[in-house]
């Protein structure tokens, strides 16, 4: 577990992950402003239980939790709660995490990172397998939805310092990607990477 009230860092590309005891709270960091972070959360030790993005909008009756929400479980338990966003609130719950045919697609040539395999890295670096890959809770994307259908990738609409953070409401562990898009301006209009940060409170 990473130690209450260190700062720490969700490296450029990377992922990271970190378990958390029921009431902790964590604090996800964009720290300059125009990093997207794909964020998972699962039960621990039922990592076959995880924070589902589908179950939760079912359960909220919202596209995009808001402070005070619920965040809910493929078992449609509760996992954690929003407790703070100093953010302008935009974030999303409807793309998948980036992978290797994502960036195939877009005409990358040879490897790229993608947050699809930094999630199963993070795990691996706590000691920890990967038993599902949930679509993650993208933190600071901005995908606005026109017309009650179509959707666009657009620049990030966030500044340095923002976060959002969560209480654990059941021992869990949490994973980001400070997602390596570099095709998209989801990140930028430059499209440029950077290191995001979290931090756990007890």
């Amino acid at each position: 577990m990473a130690h209450a009230e260190t700062i720490q860092v969700i490296p450029a590309r990377k992922g990271s992950a970190a378990r958390m005891q029921a009431g902790q709270v964590l604090r996800v960091i964009n720290t300059h402003g125009s990093q997207v972070v794909d964020f998972w959360a699962f039960n621990y030790p039922d990592l076959g239980e995880c924070m589902s993005m589908e179950h939760t909008r079912g359960m909220l009756c919202k596209i995009t939790p808001q402070v005070g929400d619920s965040l809910y479980t493929n078992q449609r338990r509760v996992i954690l709660t929003m407790v703070e966003d100093t953010s302008p609130g935009v974030h999303d719950t409807l793309i998948a995490s980036c992978d290797r045919y994502r960036y195939e697609q877009l005409g990358a040539k040879g490897f790229h990172d993608n947050c699809t395999d930094n999630l199963g890295h993070a795990l691996a670096h706590i000691g920890l397998a990967r038993v599902v890959h949930p679509a993650p809770f993208n933190l600071f994307m901005n995908i606005p939805i026109q017309n009650g259908n179509a959707l666009s990738f657009a620049e990030p609409v966030g500044h340095a310092g923002d976060s959002v953070s969560f209480r654990a409401e059941m021992d869990c562990v949490v994973a980001f990607s400070a997602c390596p898009q570099d095709m998209l301006p989801i990140n930028g209009k430059d499209c440029q990477i950077h290191d995001a940060h979290y931090q756990i409170l007890p």
